[in-house]
């Protein structure tokens, strides 16, 4: 492919892609209807809805309507277990098969793990869009400062550079502030490669093209709430947590197909039913001393099992599967209340740094308007201003770090909970 043909298509996809701005409650809510891994739970859970109705589809009468027309010569054979006929139909539903009604509710039972299936996985989705928005937002806010101390850093070294020109500076202070130049310039294009990665992601996570991006709406909100106590938090963890819910699904079904395996040895009952149009050319009066030409017939078929050979290999698989499933409960309740208190204490360090930042703020900001003051006076001069700017424009940084990572703890801590959708 030539470099022209490659150019065009990219060209071509540029042309193609849209940014949307959202704010977060509108990226959580697109996530919830558009996300492609979502969308697939759905199918999941579609699925299972099917299969209940099909292991309840043989306690309805099955109702099948043909021909077993044929020529006789002789004495009238059956065709498929049915004497020779013009018309016949047949009909077989369960009256009492108690591992298919078992069979019933285990399908109903993952039908209801589907559905929770689905409540994780969508969770899942609107964290990881919470998340990509949050770092959208934080790369957006940190590069346009990014950029400014570009701005500011340029001023302090054309200030440098005509000290030294002036013989009033060393030229390593002009080497210096080229360094600083250098790097707050690398910073910042690492900051730009940042936020288009995010907003990249967010736009897939929210079921857009991947040539589009999302960018984050600048708005003031509150980061989510923390629970009341941690003790609190745990037990509305173990209550509401979806991957807990699953398990205890899967345990159920399995507890149902144990019980249905165990109940193979009961008898069964069948209703069935047959009507046939017979003809006498299939030699009917030759050989039976009454015609009928149209017989039908209706009862109750019994069977009791005798020898069920496998149940009891199967129970033991059975068994050994719930009891690993249990296993793998009781280690998911352990690791939830742990990652809980985990992110618990991560959220409050993160609050305590949000804090430090916004006090280091406040104070730079103080000392930057003392400069200023003094600068007018002329007891300072223009380069400990810029200077004084470019401290200033880094603990802005600092700040938005810190409440990006408060908001993105507190966050965390609701995935857990179980209050996720609710405080989006």
């Amino acid at each position: 492919m030539s470099k022209l043909t490659v150019s065009f298509l990219a060209l071509a996809a540029l042309a193609r892609a849209e940014v949307h701005s959202l704010t977060l409650r509108q990226a959580i809510e697109l996530a919830v209807q558009q996300n492609p891994d979502v969308a697939m739970v759905r199918l999941d859970e579609q699925k299972a809805r099917a299969a209940v109705r099909a292991a309840r589809d043989p306690f309805m009468p099955r109702v099948t309507a043909g021909s077993g027309l044929a020529y006789t010569d002789g004495f009238p054979s059956s065709i498929e277990g049915s004497a020779p006929s013009i018309v016949q139909a047949v009909a077989q539903q369960f009256l009492f098969n108690r591992p298919q009604t078992l069979e019933v509710a285990r399908a109903k039972e993952n039908a209801r793990g589907a559905a929770i299936a689905v409540v994780g996985k969508r969770d899942e989705v609107v964290y990881r869009a919470a998340a990509l928005y949050l770092d959208a937002e934080r790369a957006e806010r940190v590069g346009a400062l990014a950029h400014t101390a570009i701005e500011r850093q340029q001023a302090v070294l054309d200030s440098i550079c005509a000290q030294v020109a002036e013989g009033r500076a060393l030229p390593i202070a002009q080497k210096q502030a080229e360094l600083a130049l250098a790097r707050d310039r690398q910073a910042a294009e690492s900051v730009d490669d940042e936020q288009a990665a995010a907003e990249t992601d967010l736009a897939l996570a929210l079921g857009f093209p991947a040539e589009d991006r999302v960018r984050a709406v600048a708005q003031e909100r509150p980061a989510p709430p923390l629970p009341a106590s941690e003790q609190q938090a745990a037990e509305a963890a173990l209550a509401s947590n979806s991957e807990l819910r699953r398990l205890e699904s899967q345990i159920a079904a399995k507890q149902l197909e144990l019980r249905g395996a165990a109940a193979a040895r009961l008898p069964r009952a069948d209703l069935v039913a047959q009507y046939a149009m017979l003809a006498k050319f299939n030699n009917y009066t030759e050989y039976f001393s009454h015609f009928q030409r149209n017989n039908g017939e209706i009862g109750v078929s019994f069977q009791v099992p005798i020898f069920v050979p496998g149940v009891r290999s199967a129970t033991a698989q059975g068994e050994a599967d719930l009891s690993r499933l249990k296993i793998e409960l009781a280690n998911a309740r352990n690791r939830i209340v742990s990652e809980l208190a985990d992110s618990l204490r991560a959220a409050r360090r993160a609050q305590t740094a949000a804090d430090v930042a916004r006090l280091d703020l406040e104070v730079t900001r103080e000392q930057l308007s003392v400069d200023l003051a003094q600068f007018q006076e002329g007891r300072q001069t223009m380069r400990q201003v810029d200077e004084a700017r470019l401290a200033e424009n880094d603990r802005w940084i600092a700040f938005y770090d810190a409440q990006y990572a408060l908001e993105k703890a507190r966050w965390n801590v609701l995935r857990l909970d179980g209050g996720l959708l609710d405080s989006a």
